[in-house]
């Protein structure tokens, strides 16, 4: 069995993150990189206590913007894996 804390960093709340949430039951996770599918599935059915009925996987990648802070010089936002899962019929997951 995997362990939880290999595979889920956090969860994203986020404006869309939250309306997906109230609309169509998902939930938003940043994952470790190399966390498969199966791997979310079964960190949050393990963690929360919930039936997961799908996962969608998605490598967000790094960008340049304008840090304003440094006077418009270039920074760098860094990179991720996020998973949106969806749970099934009747499951919800308490967010603080």
């Amino acid at each position: 069995m995997i362990e939880p804390s290999k595979v889920l960093k956090e969860s994203r709340v986020t404006e869309k993150a939250t309306n997906l949430t109230a609309n169509l039951n998902q939930y938003t996770f940043e994952v470790f990189p190399d966390a498969t599918r199966t791997q979310v599935k079964q960190a949050v059915e393990q963690v929360f206590k919930v039936d997961v009925a799908k996962v969608n996987v998605l490598n967000v990648k790094p960008r340049v913007r304008p840090d304003r802070m440094r006077r418009n010089r270039a920074g760098r936002v860094s990179g991720m894996k996020k998973a949106i899962v969806t749970l099934k019929e009747g499951s919800s997951i308490e967010m603080i």
